[in-house]
This record gives C-alpha cells, structure tokens and sequence, in this order.
C-alpha cells in the first residue's frame, strides 16, 4: 500500500490536471521578417487560438490544406481522455496500491507520447502533402513544423513548444515518476 502522503499527492495530482482544460497546451510560433510582432496559434485541450486566419492565408500560397479546428477529431475527445486521466488517478489514490499509481504515471506517459505523436502525424500531413497548383513550389521543400523545437521554414522561424498545460502536464508526470521511486524506498524499508 501507497503512505498516505503519497496517496494525497497522487490525488492532487490528478486534481492538477484539471488546469489543462483552462490553459493552452501547446504553442506554435512563426517569425519572419515581414511579421516581426509573430503570429502563432495555441492548442488547448478541445481547441485552438491564434492567428489561424493570418496563417492559413500564408499556407493557402505553398498549398497547405487550412487548418480548421473543427475538422481535428482529436479536439473532441481529448476533454474526455482528460477527464478519465483525472479521474483515474483520483481512483488509484483512493485504492491506495502502488501498482495503480505507476500505471496512473504510465497512463499519463503513453498518452502524452501518443499526443506528440499525433501532432508530429499531424504536421507531417501538412507540411507536406502540398496542393501541387499552389502559386509558390519550392523544390524538394517542405513545411512540416518542428514538434518541439526551432525550425526554419523558407524565411520564417517556426519554434514549437509546451504552453502551459504543456508545462503542468510533464510537471505532474515528473511528480509522479517521484512519488512512485518514493514508495519503492519505502516498500525496500519495510520488507
């Protein structure tokens, strides 16, 4: 069995969790030397926000398809997988074993590799299935941006990077991957 300090912070942690349904998860940035001020959008649980119509009027000349949040299934469903993950900690804290806990951490784990995954599934399809009538063909480009990180696309500089759920997140996981190296201490002193 978890200590009860451990259980209580497991349950704080899955309570943390619910930030991300309030602040944005994600963050893209594009500079370039005719938009000094940057444009960007930001992905939120069940949304996004930014300059996507800036944007989109860009991509429209190499030949990007739109970006339309509503057509991103993934915007549905990622409040109910939150939820679960809320949800699923608070009964794993509740059931008080340490297995519940390290599958709560792995849980949060995997489903964030899967997000990253997904996004980076999601920006190769962008960046790089282009219309081929698109007024502006530079051959052998693409436009894929980075998943994390900085990367120059013709003369803008995309960065990508967590915002702050994205923070809040990899926060609680690190929490997490704490409580769980604790409780194995803890269970090496008693046996």
């Amino acid at each position: 069995m978890m200590s009860g300090s451990s259980r209580a912070a497991l349950a704080v942690l899955a309570l943390a969790l619910l930030a991300l349904y309030a602040v944005p998860l994600w963050h893209v940035a594009l500079i370039a030397p005719q938009y000094p001020e940057g444009l960007g959008f930001y992905i939120w649980v069940d949304r996004m926000s930014g300059d996507l119509q800036s944007i989109n009027g860009l991509n429209h000349y190499i030949g990007m398809k739109a970006i339309v949040p509503e057509s991103i299934p993934e915007l549905r469903f990622m409040p109910w997988a939150l939820g679960a993950l809320v949800a699923a900690g608070l009964v794993a804290a509740a059931w008080g074993r340490r297995v519940a806990l390290t599958m709560w951490v792995a849980l949060l784990a995997g489903g964030s590799l899967i997000g990253l995954a997904d996004f980076y599934r999601w920006g190769y399809d962008y960046g790089r299935n282009l219309d081929p009538t698109a007024a502006i063909k530079v051959p052998g480009m693409t436009y894929q941006p980075p998943v994390l990180g900085t990367k120059e696309l013709l003369n803008f500089k995309a960065t990508s990077l967590p915002a702050a759920g994205g923070w809040i997140a990899l926060a609680v996981m690190l929490v997490g991957l704490a409580l769980i190296l604790r409780e194995r201490r803890l269970a090496r002193r008693v046996t």
